[in-house]
């Protein structure tokens, strides 16, 4: 059981290399659905697994074991350091909540206040353009989901320009990419190894809105010049908006302008399928070990509370 409940807190750790694999050889929407639905697996699996230290910590202790209807000791493989293991689960499973939580505050509030200014806006369908001298563009969701610009950023940039623009924030808009965010900063804040994972999942989602926009103007260059002039426009400036509302200035734009400028596909290669099949297989593993584990951990209590035996 000691085994199994290490797997899913290690396999976490072979994710970062992996992701950046994934997103070189994965066309983006397949790289987005794949890096996202493994990032959450893998913290579900390391959830699991620090949980079921804190409950074998706990029902070490007498008063947990009479909550628990333990008859006998409960016997684990690593009965030394039971209540260590769960002292340090606790204390994982609490930073990572009190962070997330933080987060989650944070992000609401930069949604609510991004929808109270372009609700004293006049929109123009989807379209809200807010009077700022600071370049910026980002896709707003929510209901409705609107896409916010600003007219310094309107002035930066021809007429195609802004076209291009456009499109590529209603292509987040479109295809909900804020909940592929969502669930990154949800992982990230499950374990500490999954955050590089999450700016895979951002720069894997601004890809597939650079190819979206792409296709929508029928013209790769011209698509790759506005996200390289916008971005250059923005400059580096801090900027208030919440993660969860995606932008084309964000993430690393000179590998975007590259890869739009290469073609519509990026380079496959041979081992394009054993990375996300590598990949898929530390998720399935993680569950198939936690679950497992939980099983072993549910016999074990069945044995304390005298209901079964070895």
């Amino acid at each position: 059981m000691t085994a199994l409940l290490l797997l899913p807190l290690l396999l976490p750790f072979l994710a970062p290399s992996l992701a950046q694999r994934t997103v070189r050889r994965l066309a983006p929407v397949p790289a987005v659905w794949l890096l996202t639905l493994t990032s959450l697996t893998l913290a579900g699996g390391s959830a699991i697994a620090l949980g079921a230290l804190v409950l074998t910590g706990l029902l070490r202790l007498p008063f947990f074991a009479s909550l628990g209807e333990l008859v006998h000791p409960l016997h684990t493989p690593w009965d030394a350091v039971a209540v260590p293991s769960a002292t340090a689960a606790v204390g994982l499973l609490a930073v990572g909540a009190w962070a997330l939580t933080r987060t989650a505050v944070r992000q609401v509030r930069g949604l609510r206040a991004a929808h109270a200014e372009a609700g004293r806006r006049p929109a123009a369908g989807d379209l809200c353009v807010v009077d700022s001298p600071r370049p910026d563009a980002y896709a707003l969701p929510g209901r409705p989901s609107r896409i916010v610009i600003t007219t310094a950023m309107i002035r930066s940039l021809g007429t195609a320009e802004r076209e291009v623009l456009f499109a590529h924030e209603r292509a987040h808009n479109t295809y909900r990419h804020h909940y592929f965010l969502v669930a990154a900063e949800l992982a990230a804040h499950c374990h500490p190894a999954l955050r590089p994972a999450r700016e895979a999942i951002r720069y894997a989602v601004e890809r597939a809105a650079d190819e979206a926009a792409a296709t929508a103007v029928g013209d790769r260059r011209l698509a790759a010049r506005a996200i390289a002039r916008a971005a250059l426009a923005s400059g580096t400036q801090p900027t208030e908006r919440a993660a969860v509302a995606p932008a084309a200035t964000t993430g690393p734009v000179p590998r975007r302008v590259a890869a739009l400028l290469a073609g519509p596909q990026p380079r496959h290669g041979r081992a394009t399928p054993w990375v996300a099949l590598l990949l898929a297989a530390c998720a399935i593993t993680s569950v198939g070990a936690s679950a497992t584990g939980l099983i072993d951990f549910h016999r074990e209590v069945e044995v304390a509370q005298g209901e079964a035996t070895h």
